[in-house]
């Protein structure tokens, strides 16, 4: 059986007892959550959320790419959300690579070079900071009164805020 296959019969054997609204596209908590993709970080059960409450975002470490970006554009534009939650976390893949390693590691094996930043970091509170910063300075954001940032402890479930201060400064 297939990781799919085996994620298909969960769904079916799970069937429809998950509780929340699901009669809206509009997050009624009206918040916006991006965080990493790493499977240790379960997000709706971190936050104690029930479907239709909040819009999760996901990739690799977290950070504000222009992809991000265009989510949140949308999700505070088109879809009601006020308040967005960063959440990185400690033992993060992206501070084992380096952003020139790694795309040269690509070229090597495509004969082609990505024109993406690959967004490694080595301390994950200044990574916080500088994803807070890019959010405030975007102007297809609106809603910047409201961003925070955290570290998600992925052994201890702790989550730690990053000083808002700081951002504005990264």
């Amino acid at each position: 059986m297939t990781a799919i296959d085996e994620l298909l019969k969960r769904n079916y054997e799970l069937g429809n007892v998950i509780p929340g609204d699901r009669s809206s596209p509009k997050p009624s908590l009206q918040v916006a959550i991006l965080t990493c993709m790493d499977s240790r970080i379960r997000v709706f059960e971190i936050f104690g959320l029930r479907q239709g409450e909040a819009h999760v975002l996901r990739n690799a470490g977290g950070v504000v790419t222009d992809d991000a970006i265009r989510s949140l554009a949308l999700s505070q534009r088109k879809l009601g959300t006020r308040e967005v939650l960063l959440v990185h976390h400690t033992n993060c893949g992206l501070e084992l690579v380096t952003e020139d390693d790694f795309k040269d590691e690509l070229e090597a094996d495509t004969g082609l070079r990505p024109t993406w930043a690959v967004e490694a970091f080595k301390q994950v509170e200044q990574s916080v900071r500088g994803s807070m910063a890019r959010l405030r300075r975007s102007p297809f954001i609106p809603h910047t009164n409201k961003i925070r940032g955290f570290v998600y402890d992925v052994h201890t479930g702790e989550l730690r805020e990053v000083d808002a201060a700081d951002a504005q400064a990264a």
